[in-house]
């Protein structure tokens, strides 16, 4: 296991990540967190925010239990509240092949909310299949499988507070 991204560093870059979003929202935001990854990172991103927030989750998969994406998007758990006219951020772990952020932009636009916008963790551009937007990046990597900080293999790992490469 190798440190990719220090506790520090995640724990600064958050807090970057959280003024962008309250400078970006004034009045507020509704976050949609992507289960199970990026419930770590959203916890820290609202807490170091200001101003009205309000969340919901949503759960999919295109992995299962494997490390390569299947391309097919499974919705596991939707959401428990309306987005129509609500100022929305899709907060993600990981994007990756961009087939799920895809899909979840997708599907939460036909849902009317005022504006959506994303934010993720962790970005691997070498691995795009699709063309997809993510206005607020954590950290761009290389094409490492990653755990740590809410990512898994296996379901383990998650709750390591820094971000580690494994299997390399």
């Amino acid at each position: 296991m190798q440190t990719v991204i220090s506790e520090l560093q995640l724990q600064q870059r958050v807090r970057e990540l959280g003024a962008e979003i309250s400078r970006d929202h004034p009045d507020g935001v509704h976050f949609v967190c992507v289960l199970k990854g990026a419930f770590v990172f959203l916890a820290d991103l609202i807490r170091s925010m200001r101003g009205t927030i309000t969340l919901d989750f949503m759960a999919v998969s295109s992995y299962g239990d494997d490390a390569a994406s299947s391309g097919q998007v499974r919705v596991l758990k939707d959401l428990d509240s309306t987005l129509e006219g609500r100022p929305v951020v899709i907060v993600e772990d990981i994007v990756d092949t961009g087939l799920t952020l895809a899909y979840l932009q997708d599907l939460l636009r036909t849902r009317a909310p005022r504006s959506l916008r994303t934010a993720c963790l962790l970005s691997k551009p070498s691995r795009r299949q699709t063309d997809v937007t993510v206005d607020y990046v954590g950290f761009t990597i290389e094409d490492r499988f990653v755990v740590g900080y809410g990512l898994d293999s296996g379901g383990q790992y998650r709750n390591l507070p820094f971000v580690a490469a494994i299997g390399d």
